[in-house]
């Protein structure tokens, strides 16, 4: 801090508001003592924070996003480790394909997956399947689990690999006890932003759920265009705040450095 010009902390300073404002401006709308979304207000009410609790299809909303998000990550990181691993590690053909493949879902508009994806269930008679939803959330997830997974194993010295399979362990044993700690860092912080982005992901998800596959992001979605009441306000806040404990969580017990960019 000490070694930038006022110029540069007045820009970075200006550049931080300028990003919180939206997140703080949600906050302090939500304690509005009003029946629609206004400022300034009154005076400050928790009225719709007790409404989220009477309204059962946010809950369950968010218990669907929360399941979705973890089966999503979860298998987007079965497919990044063996993948990453594969291109990193070998020469064969169609290596450059198979990685623009897997990074592709960054490179296409949501709203287009989102109409394939339609169709294509329509077609399988898979609308409205859950398992349907996670194959779709997973595969556009990947390339952020792959990035951070590639990362971890490129460079990756195979000095104490290959010393345990000299001393007779399997491949598996080798991968299990050996290269996956050492990769953990870029695996774990891949799964969190996938996590991060299927829980948050609306665009594409819109085209693809039903009543019964109604993500949280989806129902805001919907209740913004019918309904005007803060409620939309509250439930932001709380997944705001929500975000920011589990960071601050995330870094007392592990580091953000450990999980975002591998750092030892």
């Amino acid at each position: 801090m000490d070694q930038n010009g006022p110029v540069a902390l007045t820009f970075h300073v200006l550049l931080t508001a300028f990003i919180l404002a939206p997140l703080v401006i949600v906050i302090v709308a939500s304690f509005s003592d009003k029946d629609y979304v206004s400022m300034p207000f009154d005076g400050a009410s928790l009225r719709w924070y007790r409404e989220i609790l009477q309204t059962p299809e946010l809950i369950q909303a968010f218990w669907l996003s929360i399941r979705l998000a973890f089966a999503s990550a979860t298998l987007a990181a079965a497919v990044a480790v063996p993948a990453a691993l594969a291109i990193a590690r070998h020469r064969f053909a169609g290596r450059d394909a198979i990685t623009a493949f897997l990074m592709s879902p960054m490179m296409i508009p949501h709203v287009v997956l989102g109409v394939a994806f339609l169709r294509f269930f329509s077609t399988m008679g898979w609308t409205g399947s859950f398992f349907a939803l996670v194959l779709v959330h997973a595969l556009i997830v990947v390339p952020f689990s792959l990035r951070l997974t590639l990362a971890a194993v490129i460079g990756l010295e195979r000095d104490a690999e290959h010393a345990a399979r000299s001393l007779g362990a399997s491949p598996f044993v080798a991968f299990r006890r050996i290269l996956l700690p050492l990769i953990m860092p870029g695996v774990a912080g891949g799964w969190v932003l996938c996590f991060i982005q299927s829980f948050d992901e609306v665009t594409m998800t819109i085209f693809v759920a039903t009543p019964g596959t109604t993500t949280l992001p989806v129902a805001l979605y919907h209740r913004i265009a019918f309904l005007s009441d803060p409620v939309t306000t509250s439930v932001s806040a709380v997944m705001i705040v929500g975000t920011v404990l589990f960071i601050f969580v995330l870094d007392r017990i592990v580091g953000l450095d450990k999980v975002l960019i591998g750092k030892k």
